[in-house]
């Protein structure tokens, strides 16, 4: 996916999870955080921060903040953006080979998943999660306790009892990841949930991303560790 209008900022304060104060060209700037998770390792004071200006001139907040430099690694945070880039994949055949049918936020049972896709005789349902920590090389889900995600994960072992495939895709948000493993210290029923998962025979997989201050693609896959 692809940013059309992206400018360079200073990241000053969060008052709240979907508001940044950012300095840009020397006037300070009040954004919209496309990412509603703390990312506090991420959004400190005086860190480098990429926006992207909106076309909507009524619009409160003029900019969209979607990407921070942490060190020389740059992070995509906008939280719509996995999917977008994930959309893009499968429609290039490099996911899985002819795709006949794209159906995105597709209900099943009681959660809605990002992706219900059909290919030849499959019938797959995809749940696509954006990953932006990251701990010397090795990248982590959630940064935040999340019930959402554990009931996803037992919603997708539903779906293979009943006949479907499902996957779980997590796309991390940056480049030169080694390793993807669950967050057990922050939220151990998630890391439990997702070897349940995959017991029950869902897909796990994690790709690392091409990441500038103006786009996202999906790059390589990463090795897995459940623990």
């Amino acid at each position: 996916m692809v940013y059309n209008n992206t400018c360079k900022g200073i990241f000053l304060s969060r008052p709240n999870r979907f508001i940044a104060e950012v300095e840009i060209n020397g006037s300070i700037e009040r954004c919209h955080v496309k990412n509603t998770g703390r990312c506090k390792e991420l959004l400190a004071p005086g860190a480098s921060v990429y926006l992207n200006k909106s076309n909507n001139p009524s619009r409160a907040t003029k900019y969209d903040l979607t990407a921070v430099l942490k060190g020389r690694r740059l992070i995509n945070i906008d939280s719509q953006a996995p999917n977008h880039a994930f959309r893009e994949y499968i429609k290039s055949g490099q996911y899985i080979d002819n795709v006949t049918y794209i159906k995105p936020e597709a209900k099943y049972g009681s959660s809605r998943f990002d992706f219900y896709i059909e290919a030849h005789n499959r019938k797959i349902y995809i749940e696509v999660k954006g990953v932006t920590l990251e701990k010397y090389g090795i990248a982590l889900f959630p940064d935040a306790p999340t019930r959402r995600g554990v009931k996803h994960l037992n919603e997708l072992a539903q779906c293979i009892k009943n006949g479907y495939e499902a996957h779980t895709v997590f796309v991390i948000q940056m480049e030169d990841i080694r390793l993807f493993t669950p967050a057990s210290e922050i939220h151990p029923e998630f890391a439990m949930a997702l070897q349940k998962a995959h017991a029950a025979g869902v897909k796990i997989s994690a790709y690392d991303c091409m990441v500038t201050p103006k786009s996202l693609f999906i790059g390589n896959p990463v090795c897995i560790q459940m623990q």
